[in-house]
This record gives structure tokens, C-alpha cells and sequence, in this order.
């Protein structure tokens, strides 16, 4: 397959950038790892008249340390996830799941804000900000937006963005004291795609109780997934088996997942109990750890 013919751009600076899609509108597509882009207009699923080329565009590539958290460039490498210390340090949960993101290739090029803006389902990057609370910036010409992830997506790759819109930017909030996180998904094998993930993040409280927990499902739905009901079950809660085998049975419940090529619905829900299961394990031990050890958030 070969993609349409298209006009090609490369801007050198962010006003630049933005200037191009303010001109062209719809008939513009920004390309920035091109991983997911490129197929697609192989494919001709997508016939945009211009493609806006951001890989000169060097204010959107950085990782930098922010009071209470963490802030990046759209156009950060999502390898850099696996490698940058700031990232460790203050969004642990990143380095941890960023390694199930197809293979370390697709890595190399692919770009944090790349993969959010695509907006699909199946993909890890969404549902993490999600899970985590991440903030988006938005920026066209002579205006800028903060979102909250969660509000960011509107459907079946569909986000807020407007057509003259870039994410530029994500913050990730660092995790506080009694914060403890985890991720596991399962595919066929290491690479593919994911048949059902799942991030957890809960915080346990003074006496030992779950004070709170976000658990966020990919995969399963047209959108990053919020198991409210599961996560209403372990409010209060004290994290032992029983609260953890009633959160995984609530989650399985609660989602509507369809059957595609990857697993049926009937396994997808399987799987999701499964792996909530032992990601809230997983999740619920960071939590301990770091509470006896007094751990918070970086400032």
C-alpha cells in the first residue's frame, strides 16, 4: 500500500507549528513518531492535503521536574520512559508499564503525546494518564487549554483536540505518601497488541484502609475504562483477599467489552478479573512499602 498524495512541512519552531495548522485546518496532519500515523495513511484511512512534520520542533521534546510532579513534551520518546531518571523518580508507574508498548524499535520513534492524541483504546499511554491524573496542554495560535486526561477522550479515537490544536505538553503528578501503583496486561505475545490491561493506583490511609483507588482499564472499551464499581468496593476497605477478589469480580462486571481479533468478550472479562486481581496485589504492596518508609512525592 501507498499513502495519498499529500504536501509536506517541517517547521523549526512551536509558533511555526501552530501557524500551519491554523492555516490548514482539517486538511492538515501532524506527524510526529509516525507509528501509528504512517499505517494509516498507507492504508488511506486518512488523506490529509499537508502533513506537519514537528520532529524540528525541539520545545516539545523535554522531561523536567516540576513542584509536585513532572512535566514533558508531546514530542518526548516513549523510550525515553524507560530510561530517564525523572521519570523513575517521580512517575514510577511510567517506567514500570512503559516496557509491555510494542518493542523497543517502535519505542525509539514513538512519542508520548503521539500515542495520547491518537487516542487508541488498546493502546497503554492513555489509560496511564488516566490512571494517573496527567494533565494535557493544549495550544493553537494565541491561545492555550489545560485538561484533565480523563475529559481529554471522547470516543473511539476521538479526543478534544480541534483541528488547529497540538498537545504540547503533559504533567504527571508525583505519587504522595500511602500512594502505590501497578500495571499488567495480557497479550498473545510480548508486543501485540493488548487483548485487556489494566493500571491500578490506590492510597492507603493511616490505619492501613484503603483510602482510595483508580483502577483504569485499556482495551475493553471505546476510551481508557474507570472501574467505579470496583473501585467503591475497596473504599474503606482493608486489603486483603476478600476486598480484592470483590474488587476483580466487580470489575469484570462493570465493563462491556467487545469480542475483536484479539480475544472474545467472554475472555476479555476473564482476563480483566484476573489481572485486576493481581494488579491491586501488586499496587496495594507499593503502598505499604512506601508508607513505612514515609515516601512521598518530590517537590
Amino acid at each position: 500500500m501507498k499513502p495519498p498524495v499529500f504536501a509536506f512541512v517541517a517547521p523549526r519552531s512551536l509558533p511555526e507549528a501552530l501557524a500551519l495548522l491554523a492555516r490548514h485546518g482539517e486538511d492538515g496532519k501532524v506527524l510526529a513518531g509516525g507509528q501509528s500515523l504512517l499505517p494509516v495513511l498507507n492504508f488511506r484511512l486518512n488523506q490529509p492535503a499537508v502533513l506537519v512534520d514537528l520532529n524540528r520542533v525541539a520545545e516539545l521534546e523535554h522531561v523536567t521536574a516540576v513542584e509536585g510532579g513532572l512535566r514533558m513534551g508531546a514530542l518526548t520518546r516513549q523510550r525515553q520512559l524507560e530510561r530517564h531518571p525523572l521519570v523513575a523518580e517521580r512517575a514510577p508507574l511510567l517506567a514500570e508499564a512503559v516496557h509491555h508498548i510494542a518493542h523497543p524499535q517502535i519505542r525509539n520513534r514513538g512519542t508520548v503525546g503521539g500515542s495520547l492524541a491518537h487516542a487508541d483504546p488498546a493502546a497503554e499511554l492513555p489509560a496511564l494518564a488516566v490512571a494517573l491524573g496527567a494533565r494535557l496542554r493544549l495550544q493553537r495560535t494565541g491561545e492555550e487549554r489545560w485538561v484533565e486526561a480523563d475529559e481529554f477522550y471522547t470516543g473511539l479515537f476521538g479526543t478534544l483536540l480541534a483541528p488547529d490544536e497540538l498537545l504540547t505538553e503533559i504533567e504527571w503528578p508525583a505519587p504522595p505518601v500511602g500512594c502505590g501503583w501497578a500495571f499488567e496486561e495480557s497479550a498473545r505475545r510480548h508486543g501485540d497488541y493488548a487483548q485487556v490491561g489494566v493500571a491500578a493506583v490506590v492510597r492507603l490511609d493511616g490505619a492501613g484502609r484503603c483510602a482510595e483507588a483508580r483502577l483504569v482499564f485499556l482495551a475493553v472499551a471505546s476510551r481508557p475504562f474507570v472501574a467505579q464499581r470496583a473501585a467503591a468496593v475497596l473504599a474503606g476497605a482493608e486489603p486483603g483477599d476478600e476486598a480484592l477478589d470483590a474488587a476483580a469480580a466487580a470489575a469484570a462486571g462493570e465493563i462491556e467489552p467487545g469480542s475483536d481479533v484479539h480475544a472474545s468478550a467472554e475472555f476479555k472479562r476473564f482476563l480483566a478479573e484476573r489481572l485486576t486481581r493481581r494488579v491491586l496485589r501488586r499496587a496495594f504492596e507499593v503502598a505499604r512499602r512506601r508508607q513505612g518508609a514515609g515516601v512521598g512525592g518530590a517537590a
